[in-house]
């Protein structure tokens, strides 16, 4: 039975297409987060991580030693603060950690490696707090997601201490846009298809190939990676990323919990203020990252 929240999501943002002005599409998603209101109990401060515009965010239950580290969706061109900072600040709260946003730079003014760099500075400007690695979640969606993934694999490479687990969100893994969801969901998937994410691909890429295992992390070696939950929706058509990520991770000795949510599109956590499976899906992360920063 089709869930009838996010139908309701569905015709929204059918109502509001895509513009095909960069300007514009990065209004449209920064708009889609902040029709939501952020609850009053919630404290942001901007801050500096190594040179990343970031942003905390802080619940009462927040213990000030965990750290949700925060990669924004938008497909590397949109995405910011704006865009997920109540989805965020709930997702700490579950967690009952504090949350750490970068505002990474985005293509095509500062195409790949750009947005792995910010995030691996964000990283050590947590461990230059004085956050153990061990307290600190590694998150992101979509983009932000795949990100994610290659950045802890930079920071394994680099000799770096890791985080204690690994969310991803709906995580775009593959910018050679291969996997067999991307046409089969194409149909039922509101958000990304085909052309449009190879228009992001080739944004992002700037002419690097799009098998770069930092850029492509599906393609990464990555064994010795802490915990991961990924989370897709089983109406996205970057299902087959999620699911492809988790065999690789599983294959490299990686322990991976993969949910997958029937009838969630893609970012469906954006909209949890409306739907209940987004409210849900955000209680799971909160038990998944409390249980494994301990």
């Amino acid at each position: 039975m089709a869930d009838a929240e996010i139908e309701v999501i569905r015709r929204q943002l059918a109502s509001h297409p895509r513009p095909a002005d960069l300007a514009e599409r990065r209004w449209r998603l920064d708009a889609l987060g902040q029709q939501y209101s952020l609850p009053p109990d919630v404290r942001v401060e901007k801050v500096s991580a190594n040179g990343v515009a970031a942003e905390w965010t802080t619940t009462p239950q927040a213990n000030p030693a965990r750290v949700i580290l925060f990669l924004h969706g938008g497909g590397y061109i949109s995405g910011s603060l704006d865009s997920h900072r109540h989805m965020i600040a709930e997702a700490g709260r579950q967690a009952g950690a504090r949350t750490l946003a970068l505002d990474y730079r985005l293509a095509p003014e500062h195409p790949f490696p750009a947005a792995l760099e910010d995030a691996m500075a964000g990283y050590r400007f947590l461990l230059a707090q004085g956050i153990a690695p061990a307290h600190v979640a590694m998150a992101g969606e979509s983009a932000g997601g795949g990100c994610a993934v290659a950045a802890l694999v930079a920071l394994r490479d680099a000799g770096v201490a890791l985080p204690g687990c690994l969310w991803c969100s709906s995580p775009w893994v593959d910018l050679a846009v291969s996997g067999g969801s991307i046409e089969a969901k194409a149909a039922v998937d509101p958000l990304l298809g085909k052309p449009y994410l190879l228009e992001l691909a080739a944004a992002y890429l700037h002419g690097a190939d799009p098998l770069t295992p930092l850029a492509s992390p599906l393609h990464a070696d990555l064994r010795g990676l802490p915990a991961m939950l990924i989370q897709v929706g089983s109406a996205e058509t970057l299902l087959d990323d999620a699911v492809r990520l988790a065999g690789v991770a599983g294959g490299a000795d990686v322990p991976v919990t993969l949910r997958i949510w029937p009838d969630m599109i893609h970012a469906w956590h954006l909209f949890y203020q409306q739907v209940a499976a987004g409210r849900r899906a955000l209680v799971e992360v909160g038990a998944f990252i409390h249980a494994a920063l301990g």
